[in-house]
């Protein structure tokens, strides 16, 4: 963890409460340059936009990757207000992000938040499981202010915004 991470992090909570206040699921995500720079913002789009795929992670990677080349991709972080799905996951290792750092876990969010039991739909893999089997290495750190993050997903599923 670096003294930035906490401070990115909650950048991507207050996307991600902000995603919630126009309809869509609470995560949102933050793109940060090597020299710890803002590069990009992402928010989920799942109800909004109609599209399965529009995670903040993805909506995030799918907007660097076309604006930004594979070397300055290298040297960013994505901060992830939750633990990125499979799909994200992949999604992060093909853009060439070189570190992801996430609030809540995946674990936590389906079983505390949610309170799915292991049988409910879902790919429940956790990133570093994903990215573990990939080519290069992407480091990853949390969960963090997991607490916080759990907070944003509890109030969205109770209703409360």
């Amino acid at each position: 963890m670096t003294t930035n991470d906490e401070g990115w992090l909650r950048a991507a909570f207050e996307l991600a409460q902000r995603a919630r206040a126009r309809g869509d699921e609470p995560y949102g995500a933050v793109l940060v340059d090597a020299a710890g720079e803002l590069l990009l913002e992402g928010a989920n789009t799942v109800v909004t936009g109609r599209d399965v795929t529009g995670h903040a992670e993805t909506n995030l990677v799918r907007a660097a990757s076309a604006r930004f080349p594979p070397e300055v991709l290298a040297g960013c972080t994505m901060y992830a207000s939750t633990e990125p799905c499979a799909m994200c996951a992949g999604a992060i290792y093909w853009g060439g992000i070189g570190r992801l750092v996430f609030g809540l876990s995946n674990a936590r969010l389906y079983g505390e938040v949610l309170g799915l039991d292991a049988s409910a739909n879902g790919l429940r893999l956790a990133c570093r499981e994903v990215l573990v089997h990939g080519g290069r290495r992407v480091e990853v750190v949390g969960p963090l202010l997991e607490d916080e993050a759990a907070e944003i997903v509890a109030r969205a599923v109770g209703g409360a915004s």
